[in-house]
């Protein structure tokens, strides 16, 4: 089994990882939680010990993945001594600061024959899984274009600048990860990151096009818009499918209504995505699309069989080098 240990013990741990490792008593169980000060908001679960030592994590040689849930800074620093401690490792995104240190990272792991990967739940997010289906289906043809937006009706005043807790490092990672996983290494990018409030504030606007010879894909996103444009919108030469709104399974867990609950991150009808698209006969159709229904335990079961069973890594090491590279590139110019 996964015997998993996490450091840190705040939001990240309790909101976005127990309530889906803790689902698997088939392959895992959650053995040790670390956090420096011993206190949490969070209530405590019965049967996993609760430490302020990290070393309860470092010497236990029964824990095989411990995943580090800490602020972003520390993410490299953490990551590195783990490795060194001879543990394999889940890294919450962003996975570091710099395309340099995420390499370092996976050249250690591989020195040590051990495993780390970066956290990309998303990509088991309803959206992305029903746009996924959609592609498939072949009905829309050729693709043209294809548009994934992470938009927040949120404002960055007196956010400082900082790369690693800019908006790019924070969702834009996500969605750049969607993008490579799915349609692979671009053969150009083109950039585009803003500090919308000026020189000195947050980067709170990114906007990428990978390019795959005549098709683009756009991942952007915004903090400054109060409308958010379509989570996935996607054009054919024979039609277009747009999914409005993003995976529900966030917004329930901020609403304390847990994964074991009857429809728990499922989509209603009034959040479908709808298919538009143009038939062999030369008909028109226009339809909703039921939603793929999200899942972030899957994110533990690939880890499972990873570690455990042997096969190959879902999130590979290049697709996180590039969004790290892309990520960092795309600020050069921002202060």
């Amino acid at each position: 089994m996964l015997q998993i240990a996490y450091i840190g013990n705040g939001k990240s741990t309790n909101r976005y990882h127990l309530p889906f490792s803790s689902r698997l008593p088939e392959i895992a169980n959650v053995k040790t939680i670390y956090s420096r000060s011993g206190n949490s908001a969070w209530p405590s679960h019965e049967g996993i010990q609760y430490t302020s030592d990290i070393n309860d994590i470092y010497q236990d040689e029964a824990i095989n993945l411990v995943v580090i849930t800490t602020p972003s800074h520390t993410h490299y620093q953490l990551a590195k001594e783990t490795l060194e401690a001879g543990k394999n490792v889940l890294v919450e995104k962003p996975f570091a600061e710099t395309y340099a240190q995420a390499k370092e990272l996976f050249e250690l792991a591989k020195s040590k024959n051990l495993f780390i990967q970066c956290y990309q739940n998303r990509r088991y997010d309803s959206d992305f899984l029903t746009t996924q289906k959609v592609i498939e289906s072949g009905v829309l043809g050729d693709l043209i274009d294809v548009e994934i937006h992470y938009d927040r009706p949120e404002s960055s005043e007196g956010a400082d600048y900082s790369l690693i807790d800019s908006y790019t490092y924070g969702l834009g990672s996500h969605s750049l990860d969607q993008a490579i996983s799915y349609f692979g290494m671009p053969d150009d990018i083109h950039y585009d990151t803003r500090q919308l409030l000026g020189p000195g504030h947050m980067n709170d606007y990114f906007d990428f096009d990978l390019n795959y010879g005549n098709l683009k894909v756009a991942v952007s996103g915004s903090l400054m818009r109060y409308k958010a444009r379509p989570s996935f919108a996607i054009y054919g030469k024979n039609g277009s499918f747009i999914k409005e709104t993003k995976d529900r399974q966030e917004e329930f867990l901020k609403l304390f209504y847990m994964p074991d609950q009857p429809g728990f991150g499922i989509d209603a009808p009034e959040h479908y995505g709808t298919l538009t698209y143009k038939d062999e006969t030369g008909k028109f159709h226009k339809e909703l699309v039921v939603s793929e229904v999200g899942d972030y335990r899957q994110v533990y079961r690939d880890i499972y069989e990873t570690i455990i069973l042997g096969k190959e890594k879902v999130v590979k090491d290049e697709e996180t080098l590039l969004v790290m590279q892309i990520m960092e590139d795309g600020q050069v110019d921002l202060i």
